[in-house]
């Protein structure tokens, strides 16, 4: 039966269908739902890792116990796991592993638009690319099958459109996958550098056979396949770019669809643009394939007709290789901006109001909380990485201890968990004069509410051991450890205050559960006194889209208002109850 899936969830049952037996992942979009639609499979035995390199080394470690395994995480998460990538592609596999790692060209959610394919080159490790969600599923299959064939680790690169898009997909059965047994084998597996060079020396030699399946077999399974039509234009393209070539031009062109993009073919890629007048490399982010094919000595069009920035599109297609212009839907309608806002009852606002009113520098990381960059707050100066908040804070007090009493990092307990503890290690032995504010809001908010070891539940929601933030920032060697509530404001900005009058290092816990969580129960709307109101939009100061001017008083949507309070805390006149 064939039914909608979205990419995402093709992957899942891919996973599922191909006997995978562990999965360990971290969430990130656009690649989180994999794990989630994969977690509903009770013969996957799915987790959330702390973080990306974590859930590679558990896969790593399951694929050599002998089980098919995956891990999945979105393109700077693959930054975190570099690490055993680099060194799994030498050991090669036991029970076929792979990684899926999801591209975001156009930052929909992201802080960078790096390409993720040269990870398989430098990492020498095999790479598909679906184009939709018929590909994801049977990419997905046959990635465990090619694993265990060329005894290597197989990387999966998805896009936000391809991820986040549905399409019509063939599902199939489960198949019986035993364990694979186990054999002990140093020569494989232990890689300190005697045996490391003899395996590098394997891996070149796999490449080789890899190339020479993807000139034939790779085009005998349909994984690299040509489309004859018109001849005088060929485009060359994976993944979305073929779907939005194939709109755009039609059979105006002909098509060289690359399923697998690391190793590339030469021969194949050679023929097709001979027998083609023109041809195209339509590829987003950067010129991977393009270099391929001006290493080969064919002569292309790409990154000098295209831009290396942002998402494709059929009109951009249609508009720089026909020179035709295709209209977009539009509307006559004056539809006002929406920029991105926290929440309506967000404890990171009260926070970040707070942070304000004491005038100090934000070192600012990855999480919702970064909306607090955004006027009218405006309370974040970086925001680098995973965990940066913490190092980068510890490396500005150092290099300037008079700024120690003037600054502050920020960052959300699944982020510390993450790779903030290693942060907070290094300025408690090194003893910068630093003050960490964790904000724990008990989920992981902005990848959608995936549990983290400090909520006490697991991916399932059966209940877990949870990490004590409070033991976990004293075991390190913080010696001052605090805990607020950001709603209360005048408390936390004595706490604040306190923690950056003191001479050592300190962590605050801003501690309130994020206001979209179902288990949260929230209080009575608030309203506004029109008679005491004086329209000094004090309540404004804190950015709630719930509060709003309307004839120059305050005005508060009861349909948005969760009754949080912060607002009242600000207004002088008591019209706010």
């Amino acid at each position: 039966m064939k039914q909608l899936y979205l990419g995402n969830e093709a992957v899942a049952r891919g996973l599922w269908e191909a006997g995978v037996a562990f999965g360990s992942s971290y969430p990130g979009t656009p690649s989180t739902e994999v794990t989630e639609y994969a977690a509903t499979y009770d013969e996957i035995e799915c987790e959330w890792a702390p973080n990306e390199k974590v859930a590679m080394e558990a896969t790593l470690g399951a694929s050599i116990a002998g089980a098919r395994s995956f891990c999945g995480m979105k393109h700077v998460g693959l930054n975190v796991a570099a690490d055993p990538l680099f060194t799994a592609s030498y050991t090669g596999v036991n029970g076929g592993m792979l990684a899926i790692v999801a591209d975001d060209p156009g930052m929909h959610s992201s802080q960078n638009e790096q390409d993720s394919r040269h990870y398989a080159r430098a990492s020498k490790t095999m790479m598909l690319e679906p184009a939709d969600s018929a590909d994801c599923l049977a990419y997905t299959r046959l990635a465990f099958d090619l694993g265990e064939h060329f005894d290597t680790p197989v990387l999966l690169r998805l896009t936000t459109r391809v991820a986040h898009s549905r399409s019509l997909v063939q599902s199939g059965e489960r198949v019986g996958i035993p364990l694979k047994p186990y054999e002990k084998n140093p020569g494989k597996y232990v890689m300190m550098p005697a045996m490391a060079r003899t395996r590098h020396v394997f891996v070149e030699e796999r490449i080789q056979k890899q190339i020479a399946f993807c000139e034939d077999e790779a085009f005998a399974n349909g994984l690299n396949r040509i489309e004859w039509h018109d001849r005088k234009i060929g485009v060359i393209a994976a993944g979305i770019c073929y779907q939005y070539a194939k709109e755009a031009l039609g059979k105006r062109a002909s098509y060289l669809k690359l399923g697998c993009v690391y190793p590339l073919p030469a021969k194949a890629i050679a023929d097709f643009a001979a027998q083609c007048e023109t041809v195209y490399i339509l590829e987003e982010l950067d010129d991977y394939i393009e270099q391929h094919c001006r290493a080969l000595g064919v002569n292309v069009i790409g990154k000098d007709a295209f831009s290396p920035l942002g998402e494709y599109s059929q009109a951009l297609i249609a508009k720089v290789i026909l020179g035709e212009e295709k209209s977009n839907l539009t509307t006559d309608l004056p539809i006002p901006g929406r920029p991105p806002v926290l929440c309506v009852g967000c404890p990171h606002r009260a926070l970040f109001f707070s942070l304000k009113k004491i005038g100090v520098a934000v070192s600012g990381d990855i999480g919702c909380y970064t909306l607090g960059a955004l006027a009218p707050l405006g309370m974040m100066d970086t925001c680098i990485c995973m965990g940066a908040s913490i190092s980068a804070l510890h490396g500005r007090n150092k290099a300037n201890p008079g700024l120690a009493g003037k600054s502050v990092a920020v960052l959300g307990d699944s982020t510390f968990i993450h790779s903030g503890v290693t942060g907070l290690i290094n300025i408690a032995y090194n003893q910068s004069n630093s003050v960490v504010i964790i904000l724990d809001n008990s989920i992981t908010g902005m990848t959608g509410h995936q549990e983290n070891p400090t909520t006490g539940k697991n991916i399932k929601g059966e209940p877990a051991p949870f990490v004590s933030l409070e033991k976990l920032c004293e075991a390190v060697g913080i010696a001052d450890v605090r805990v607020v509530d950001p709603n209360e404001l005048a408390v936390t900005e004595r706490t604040i205050r306190a923690a950056l009058a003191t001479d050592q290092p300190a962590v605050i816990i801003s501690r309130r559960p994020c206001a979209l969580l179902k288990t949260v129960k929230h209080a009575p709307p608030l309203k506004v006194n029109k008679e005491k109101c004086a329209g000094c939009k004090a309540c404004m100061r804190i950015g709630c889209p719930a509060v709003s001017m309307k004839e120059g008083k305050a005005e508060i949507d009861f349909t948005q208002c969760v009754g949080c309070g912060v607002c009242t805390q600000l207004c002088r006149f008591g019209a706010i109850s």
